[in-house]
């Protein structure tokens, strides 16, 4: 497995445990944490930009798609 799988794989799991009750709030929680999870996995490869990139873009996807998980 690539680093680069890894790191999508890595901002898909952050983004399906985001924070929010609408689909807009939980693509921008999504969306951060894949971009500072991609960021962080990308600077083992040497590229934390593209790194940062795809997991933004994997964790507002993932957020935006979910359903809002209920609240005990």
């Amino acid at each position: 497995m690539n680093r680069t799988s890894l790191a999508i794989l890595a901002a898909l799991g952050l983004a399906l445990g985001a924070c929010g009750s609408s689909p807009g709030e939980r693509a921008v929680t999504g969306g951060l944490l894949g971009a500072g999870t991609g960021a962080a996995i990308g600077s083992f490869s040497g590229n934390a930009g593209t790194g940062a990139l795809i997991g933004g873009a994997v964790g507002a996807v993932g957020g935006a798609v979910t359903a809002p998980q209920n609240q005990w």
